[in-house]
């Protein structure tokens, strides 16, 4: 019984080692790091030098500049594509206003041509009455 024992113990001691070693990110096999470990502080964070910080400000002020001029060029695309927009139904409504305006003109003339017209005809109608009338009682009173 105590052979038992014993190597159930033995084999338990073993099973738990290599748990814990699966547990643990123990790097059995790995290729040599190229890089420095990060540093990270009792809650994980990790910790950047000054060298590191003024490298990723730059880094970022850089990016933010990029995005600020797309940005404004985008912007400035938006506002002249919007002037542009404007000129358009300007230009529509003065060429609509011309249109009405030459129709308006064209019904003038044409108001006119015929306002001749009938005035003429109203005038000769006029003279040729006045001389049948006047013919009429010039020559049919004697």
């Amino acid at each position: 019984m105590w052979k038992g024992k014993l190597r159930l113990k033995l084999c338990g001691r073993i099973t738990l080692a290599v748990i814990l070693l699966n547990f643990l990110m123990y790097p059995l096999f790995g290729e040599p790091l190229t890089e420095p470990q990060q540093s990270l502080s009792e809650r994980g964070m990790r910790l950047y030098t000054d060298s590191e910080v003024d490298i990723l400000i730059g880094e970022i002020s850089d990016a933010a500049y990029v995005a600020i001029e797309q940005a404004a060029a985008e912007t400035a695309r938006a506002a002249f594509l919007i002037s542009i927009e404007r000129e358009a139904v300007a230009l529509r409504e003065a060429q609509r206003w011309r249109n009405e305006a030459e129709l308006r003109l064209l019904a003038i003339s044409e108001a006119k041509k015929t306002g001749r017209r009938n005035t003429i005809l109203a005038a000769s109608v006029g003279i040729a009455g006045g001389l049948v009338v006047g013919g009429i009682i010039g020559f049919g009173g004697r």
